[in-house]
């Protein structure tokens, strides 16, 4: 009989596992009490953020969020063809620009973020949800109107409910809510909508703009700025969480140097300590003083804590100084905890609530690290009750609440504007040649060459040419500059180029900073950026070339060879013959000058062979007689001449032949 099969499989087993599909296996520690097992753990993933859809996805997720179900039928394909009748679909002229945005100004009411639908204590769960869906999706529709029939163009936002409920509660809880942007274009990066939001929730709370990365701005651009925001009444403040957290590292490593330098003086070790009982008692006394070590960390932690608090207390800066200040992490503690509003709720445990929220890249995390960095301690994180963000003790009085990064919906000009501005990802472009013209277009000439030491050869004004750069010129100008070819082409690049020049223009390496809209001239508003003394002394490609300033680049480099060699060529080409022979003629008399001795390698000789066909010399350089040579050639030939061949000697073979002669 056949054995059975380890793993069998029948009609019973599998009649059970169909009944109980579903439901969770009994352990040991269940109770008879009602158990539900929420999907919030490391693995759940309704809290990917969802910025772009295509027309199926959009189309599946409307359909999912309304709960209907439907079936798919093959109907007649229409191909819409592209329009073509403008000669640059990319980019817009001043003047398509100029009434674009107006009409950004006059339907920027309509840049809503979804509310959440009133509920109390008598709501369900299950009605909370199925409101909050569609609420959800008429705020979607709404939006989607405003794209189809005014024909403008909305940036990449959020579409993933779960993500819009972290924004509530955070608003829910915080008395102070802070938004964070960017200082090269902060109007981009705002919402309106969420200051009146918040005063839909309670009057009370208040709201306050964080402009990060205040350090690419000039004092004259700061001041711009500042008189732009006191006109419309906003409360502003300047930050930069890159410099804070420079100083902080460079006072950890400090810090970390001196306690290395100290720990060396006080360990020696001691190699001639070999007995059982004695190393018994370093191992002791090694774990009192690691207990003693750790103690002494924990109580300077705390003491760091109450220093940093201490400092915060001591900020005293009045409104004329704060208008313009970059801040410190000190400082904006202090601001932050006079700012917010003293409101008590089940929430905040007597404590001020602050909530930060802003865009994903524009240094949400590098600024809650600058002020969490600055206690110089190690902060725990408390979960709030939905897990999905964190509120983190800063001071004993205040509380950070962290809202995930959130894309708002907002207008846009074009797809390379998003793309300059860091919205859309540079490295999922497929159309470079539109933010590369606006690089160009932004950035002077004389910048890209003396910052990447190239040469940007553009079209003369007298053939057509702007003056300007084109997005090809500069491309090509970069890529045969790095060596970025195609392959099997030997063409540029141009779309490897266009990821580096794009990548440091979000950067900030290519820096360029959008005026406010009361200003009048954007080249003056960057002058100072563009400043060739300071670029001259920032960068070894910019030589000062009397009063002027000159590139230095590698076809210029090439040019100053060629003018050398034609100019002085033979002079260094003789002077290099003659180092040449000289260094021969000085082995060749030291090698005479050993008269038989065997001349070895060392310093200032070099044992060289070079035979003819004249003559043979030997290792020390001598030449060898004919005789010499002959017989020494007749004794190798004499080496070999007894070589045997074992070879697979033929048999006898019979050919037939006279067997049959006699017949």
């Amino acid at each position: 009989m056949a054995p059975r099969a380890k793993m069998s499989s029948g009609l019973g087993k599998s009649i059970i596992r169909k009944r109980f599909e579903g439901k969770r296996r009994p352990t040991e520690h269940d109770t008879e009490l009602h158990t539900t097992d929420l999907d919030d753990g490391p693995a759940w993933t309704k809290l990917q953020s969802i910025t772009q859809q295509g027309d199926l996805e959009e189309f599946l997720h409307t359909a999912e969020l309304a709960g209907t179900e439907f079936t798919a039928e093959r109907m007649n394909v229409k191909i819409i063809s592209a329009d073509e009748s403008t000669a640059n679909q990319f980019l817009l002229t001043a003047d398509e620009e100029a009434k674009l945005l107006l009409r950004h100004k006059e339907k920027r009411a309509r840049l809503r973020v979804p509310r959440r639908p009133a509920w109390d204590h008598t709501t369900t769960a299950a009605q909370l949800h199925r409101d909050e869906r569609e609420g959800f999706m008429a705020w979607r529709r709404d939006l989607a109107m405003l794209q189809e029939e005014e024909g403008l163009i909305l940036t990449p936002f959020e579409r993933n409910l779960e993500v819009w409920r972290q924004l509530w509660r955070v608003i829910e809880r915080s008395h102070l809510i802070v938004q964070i942007v960017d200082a090269r274009n902060p109007l981009l990066f705002r919402c309106d909508d969420v200051v009146a939001y918040v005063a839909e929730i309670d009057p009370r709370k208040r709201c306050l703009l964080l402009i990060n990365k205040a350090d690419m701005l000039t004092d004259r651009q700061r001041e711009a700025w500042a008189a732009h925001f006191d006109a419309e009444g906003i409360k502003y403040l300047f930050f930069s969480a890159k410099e804070s957290n420079e100083r902080l590292e460079a006072e950890r490593e400090s810090e970390e140097a001196e306690r290395l330098a100290r720990d060396m003086r006080m360990h020696t070790l001691d190699d001639n300590e070999v007995d059982e009982m004695q190393r018994a008692a370093e191992e002791e006394a090694k774990q009192e003083e690691e207990r003693l070590a750790q103690a002494a960390v924990a109580s300077t932690a705390a003491g760091q804590a109450d220093d940093f608090e201490a400092r915060v207390q001591a900020v005293d800066l009045d409104d004329a100084t704060l208008r313009t200040r970059v801040l410190t992490p000190a400082e904006l503690v202090w601001v932050l905890m006079r700012e917010c509003p003293q409101l008590a709720d089940e929430h905040s445990h007597n404590k001020l609530m602050i909530g930060l929220i802003g865009y994903p890249n524009v240094g949400k995390s590098s600024t809650i690290n600058a002020l969490v960095g600055a206690k110089k301690v190690n902060v725990g994180a408390m979960p709030g009750k939905t897990k999905h963000f964190q509120t983190i003790h800063l001071t004993s009085d205040v509380l950070l609440c962290d809202c995930p990064g959130l894309v708002f919906p907002t207008f846009a000009t074009t797809q390379a504007d998003m793309v300059c501005n860091g919205v859309l990802p540079i490295d999922q472009l497929r159309e470079f040649t539109g933010p590369s013209a606006l690089l160009a277009a932004r950035i002077p000439k004389v910048v890209l060459e003396a910052i990447y030491g190239i040469e940007i050869r553009t079209r003369p004004i007298e053939e057509g040419g702007s003056g300007m750069p084109t997005a090809e010129e500069l491309l090509c100008a970069y890529a045969a500059a790095r060596g970025l070819f195609k392959g099997g082409e030997g063409n540029p690049d141009e779309a490897r180029a266009a990821r580096v020049l794009l990548k440091d223009y979000v950067n900030g390496k290519l820096l360029y900073c959008h005026p406010p809209p009361t200003w009048t001239g954007d080249d003056l508003f960057n002058a100072e950026h563009y400043d060739l003394a300071a670029l001259a002394r920032s960068t070894r490609h910019l030589i000062a070339d009397g009063e002027d300033y000159a590139v230095r680049h590698a076809a210029s480099d090439r040019l100053n060879v060629r003018r050398a060699i034609a100019t002085n060529g033979s002079s260094r080409i003789d002077a290099l013959d003659r180092r040449f022979f000289t260094t021969g003629a000085a082995l060749l008399a030291a090698q005479r000058s050993a008269k038989g001795q065997e001349v070895r390698q060392g310093a200032g000789f070099a044992q060289t062979r070079a035979p003819t066909a004249a003559s043979r010399v030997n290792d020390r350089g001598e030449p060898i007689a004919a005789d010499a040579v002959k017989s020494a050639r007749l004794a190798g030939l004499a080496k070999t001449a007894d070589k045997h061949h074992k070879k697979k000697k033929p048999g006898k073979q019979r050919s037939g032949q006279g067997i049959y002669e006699e017949f």
